[in-house]
């Protein structure tokens, strides 16, 4: 078939920067980037124990040469080394255990009537709404009050002895589980109370196999928040004559000036609020391992 036309050639023309420059088959160099995941990698690697006791040592690491140099005086706060000499001769003698043990029988008690009582009320104003209303109103009043402030009346009403230090532990445990536990209760999601209507559980079905369940997150958060207000609790029970005890114990070192046991003592109160906060976490990862969490990255 014969063409009558040719068609014109396409236009290929270029600038003339383009035009002059040579043609090269060499790549572009680069300069190497290191993405930010890579170095967060990097400190990753180093193991999660070093990271965690870095800056305490650091910490001690400066209080120690404060303490060498002059700058923080003796009267003021007794050196790391010294208190770790305070703290061994207390327990080669037997002082510092028989106050721990003492000391933790009297959180044992309060966490264990405050943990029952908190815990039935918080079913109780949870699961129905006659119980909330005649509930919830009294404890929320209750609540507004420094149960700090009714040292004086646990002293009048219960004597001088241990009722009132237990009880004291107790009252603050008791509104922490009170409030979580009927947080996770009234928390629960109705879509799933409505599927297990619809797999034709009960009332008591659902209190068992949903309810109770779905509060349970919020019930171990209440449980590390009332053994943190125990241990605090302790110490103010233990300053108000007490005989025995870590809070005796301080309260004797204030007497003689003595930083180093003070500071023993308040070592001696974290070691156990922290072993005790362990406790519940590994139990709190037993139970709760359905429930997908979020542990950074």
């Amino acid at each position: 078939m014969a063409i009558g036309h040719a068609l014109p050639p396409p236009d290929i023309s270029l600038d003339s920067d383009t035009r002059s420059a040579p043609p090269t088959d060499r790549p572009l160099a680069l300069e190497p980037v290191v993405p930010a995941s890579t170095r967060g990698g990097r400190l990753r690697a180093v193991p999660r124990w070093i990271r965690r006791t870095t800056g305490p040592l650091l910490l001690l690491l400066l209080w120690q040469l404060l303490s060498a140099t002059g700058v923080l005086h003796p009267d003021v706060l007794a050196s790391p080394g010294t208190i770790g000499r305070a703290g061994a001769d207390l327990t080669a003698d037997g002082t510092l255990p028989a106050a721990m043990v003492i000391s933790l029988q009297r959180v044992a008690a309060g966490l264990l009537i405050g943990g029952v009582v908190g815990t039935a009320l918080a079913l109780v104003s949870g699961l129905s709404r006659l119980g909330e209303d005649l509930v919830d109103a009294s404890v929320q009043m209750l609540r507004t009050v420094p149960w700090v402030g009714l040292i004086p009346l646990f002293i009048i009403w219960l004597g001088i002895g241990e009722a009132p230090k237990v009880a004291l532990i107790a009252l603050g445990v008791a509104f922490h589980l009170y409030l979580n536990v009927y947080a996770g209760i009234r928390g629960v999601d109705p879509q799933l109370v409505e599927a297990g209507e619809s797999l034709g559980l009960g009332r008591w079905g659902l209190i068992r196999h949903v309810v109770l369940p779905g509060a349970l997150p919020g019930a171990m958060t209440g449980l590390r928040y009332s053994l943190a207000t125990a241990w605090l609790a302790l110490v103010f029970g233990e300053s108000v004559n007490a005989d025995a005890g870590i809070g005796f114990l301080m309260n004797q070192a204030r007497e003689f000036f003595r930083t180093d046991v003070i500071v023993v003592c308040l070592v001696v109160y974290a070691f156990l609020g922290l072993t005790a906060d362990a406790i519940v976490r590994t139990l709190e990862r037993l139970l709760l391992q359905w429930r997908p969490t979020f542990t950074g990255q």
